[in-house]
């Protein structure tokens, strides 16, 4: 897969910008706070329905506008050409077409552009809290089929609305409870239905994930210890161990399922809350025989990091498209040795989108563009590439809106 063009307006620190990609690698050239990352921030939104810097769109538009537009033409391994859009604002729906035509759910969407991403923030993936593992595994997942995103849905609104009963079911009368306790069973029901596939995508994810992780850690790290992946699952430590099958059996996980909701049924009643299920499950991750998270030194921990990020590459490649490689401000944070390895690495890569504060930190060959701040607005420029061939700025040829360069500069064409 490749991104072709990226159509910005009223996103972040641009208010108008558009600018081409070709095949290869593309570096974001520029200083701190001048734009680099919004430009991958937009990408990743787009492609997984979130940013990976803040919870909500609200941040993401431009400050004094109401809403912003993020526009991507995309062009399939089979070379089918296809648009994804996003109108997105502050308290309102997100308006989202596919090939020209409104969807109505975020995840009909899921999967039509694909991505790997890594930023400083993913470091929490290792060092982080159990919700930042799930969070990269279903973003994986929904990726890589996106009936998964549905899934997650369904079974959160069973979650929230058994949460809901369970709350109001202590305050409620003996033979009111009871009443109730029906009513919570048929949303049990529906809470273990979607929950057993959840569990049952993620221990298949991490399945998929164990060889290339180790492999890649070895790599960047040129360390001897292997990496250790294990799913921890709140239904029962035994659903999540190895049986040698890619996609682990869904009887055992509705069995274990079942019994540790029996078991923990009295505690929610009081507590009010749903205690077993895959949203309070783990991703354990380990280097050696010792965990990552609270012994891994910092080296050790971003080596990590950036190996389950290109790794996903390879598990997303089974089934679909290849997906585009962005790489928010990796380079600056390795050794010389280190980012001529990750450098190796992204040569097996269709399309890498890289952002650096200093060009010479980047040992790739490729287009160049400059980012930076103009008259408080985030503007784009043409530099040349490495190997001396500069990219042209040409806003015609390609036939871009004239709304869209009526600001100045913004269009390139690297």
């Amino acid at each position: 897969m490749l991104l072709q063009r990226l159509e910005l307006v009223d996103i972040r620190s641009y208010d108008r910008a558009s600018v081409t990609f070709e095949p290869g690698v593309t570096v974001l050239v520029g200083p701190n706070a001048q734009g680099k990352t919004n430009l991958l921030e937009a990408v990743n939104r787009a492609a997984t329905g979130g940013s990976h810097r803040v919870a909500g769109d609200g941040p993401l538009v431009r400050a004094g506008a109401e809403l912003g537009v993020i526009r991507c033409e995309l062009r399939t391994d089979e070379g089918r050409r296809r648009t994804l859009e996003l109108e997105v604002g502050t308290g309102r729906r997100t308006r989202i077409k596919v090939d020209g035509q409104e969807v109505r759910r975020s995840a009909d969407a899921a999967g039509v552009l694909r991505i790997v991403l890594f930023a400083p923030e993913d470091m929490t993936i290792v060092r982080g809290d159990p919700g930042d593992r799930r969070r990269f595994l279903d973003d994986l997942l929904s990726q890589r089929r996106p009936a998964f995103a549905a899934v997650k849905a369904d079974y959160e609104r069973a979650l929230r609305q058994r949460n809901q009963l369970l709350k109001r079911a202590r305050s409620l009368s003996a033979g009111a409870r009871d009443a109730a306790t029906s009513t919570i069973e048929v949303w049990t029901d529906q809470l273990v239905a979607h929950g057993t596939q959840l569990i049952a995508a993620r221990i298949a994810a991490v399945r998929g994930l164990r060889g290339p992780v180790d492999t890649f850690y070895r790599d960047l790290a040129d360390r001897p210890e292997p990496i250790t992946l294990r799913y921890r699952s709140s239904t029962g430590e035994e659903v999540g161990e190895d049986d040698g099958a890619p996609v682990p059996d869904t009887g055992p996980i509705t069995a274990a399922f079942r019994r540790e909701l029996d078991r923990s049924s009295a505690e929610e009643r009081s507590r009010g809350i749903t205690l077993v299920g895959p949203h309070r499950d783990d991703l354990e991750l380990a280097i050696g025989a010792l965990p990552a998270r609270g012994y891994a030194s910092h080296g050790e921990a971003w080596s990590l990091a950036l190996a389950l990020k290109l790794a996903t590459f390879q598990v997303l490649e089974d089934v679909g498209d290849r997906p585009i490689v962005l790489l928010d401000d990796v380079f600056a944070e390795l050794d010389t040795t280190r980012r001529a390895r990750l450098a190796a690495a992204c040569e097996g890569f269709d399309q890498v989108l890289v952002t650096a504060a200093v060009e010479a930190d980047v040992p790739l060959q490729g287009a160049r563009v400059e980012v930076r701040i103009d008259e408080g607005r985030s503007s784009l420029r043409p530099r040349d590439p490495v190997d001396g061939q500069a990219p042209e700025l040409d806003r015609e040829a390609r036939g871009a809106s004239p709304e869209l360069l009526a600001d100045g500069p913004t269009t390139i064409d690297p």
